[in-house]
């Protein structure tokens, strides 16, 4: 059984590098899984993309030896896929995660041959049409944010709903991005909220909405934040709003999810399970329909 000695003292940040021949963001997003499982811990971290050299990758090495030098061990997580950059990185003497030779090797042995170890095929720039599927929704999401727009809002896969700053926002624009659904959000302003009805333009499409709701204490200091001290921001409004809202949603049999405690991902996650269950995930027959509006 392993011993665990303490090593950071209360206070104490430990430095993190996130480090990639790409963007950063597996390394990000793989490193920070880990990272929250340490709660009582500071973290100070730096993201290091794009490293393209030999050169480059010396650069890094000697910050990272320099870290290793101060008073708090260091941590690395990396991502490159080109052989002779990892290769480089591992010259540190900063203790180093390598999250693709780790995977990749064992994955090679289950398939029995060798992976090309490209850049573009590691972050997904290699399968094309689905690329373009999620810039097309991303695309499709912003002109939708916020009820900016009411066109085509029958092409969205998923339409949050819920009073000003819940939390639309974020969560339609990750799953655009990283799941590619069209996905429209609309806010429940004060006529809305009167009714019972859901707004008339979605009242069509109340299968493919979600309830997002909030506690009203932090609805209340978020709104202080763009508006201090307004009626807007009120927590007697607040709680009437998101009162009423919870009305609503219960009136249509809306799936609410709470963004108080809850991640973006938690949230798309929850959305993706649910259209699951309910066969609401886009078919094969309109993602075809969209291609060939779209001309792809």
């Amino acid at each position: 059984m392993r011993s665990f000695e303490p090593e950071v003292s209360d206070g104490q940040a430990v430095p993190v590098f996130f480090l990639s021949d790409s963007t950063g963001i597996s390394a990000e997003t793989m490193g920070n899984a880990l990272l929250i499982q340490f709660p009582d811990l500071v973290f100070e971290r730096t993201t290091i993309p794009f490293i393209k050299s030999v050169e480059e990758a010396q650069d890094v090495v000697r910050i990272l030896d320099e870290a290793m030098d101060g008073p708090v061990t260091p941590l690395a997580f990396t991502t490159a896929a080109e052989d002779h950059i990892r290769h480089e990185l591992l010259r540190t003497r900063a203790p180093i995660i390598d999250f693709f030779d780790m995977h990749m090797d064992k994955v090679e042995g289950v398939l029995g041959r060798r992976g090309v170890r490209e850049v573009a095929r590691l972050h997904g720039v290699g399968d094309i049409k689905r690329y373009n599927t999620r810039m097309a929704a991303v695309e499709f999401t912003i002109e939708h944010d916020d009820g900016q727009s009411l066109r085509a809002l029958d092409r969205a896969d998923v339409v949050l709903l819920a009073p000003s700053r819940c939390g639309k926002t974020p969560t339609s624009m990750y799953l655009a991005l990283q799941h590619g659904l069209f996905v429209a959000n609309y806010p429940l302003v004060e006529e809305d909220l009167e009714s019972r009805d859901l707004p008339r333009p979605v009242a069509g499409l109340a299968d493919r909405c979600f309830g997002i709701t909030t506690t009203a204490e932090r609805l209340s200091r978020v709104r202080n934040e763009r508006r201090p001290g307004s009626r807007y921001a009120a927590l007697d409004q607040c709680r009437w709003e998101l009162r009423q809202a919870g009305e609503l949603y219960a009136a249509h049999h809306v799936p609410v999810i709470d963004s108080s405690a809850k991640s973006v991902e938690e949230m798309a996650t929850l959305v993706l399970q649910t259209l699951k269950r309910s066969g609401g995930v886009p078919s094969r027959e309109r993602i075809k329909a969209r291609d060939a509006q779209e001309g792809t």
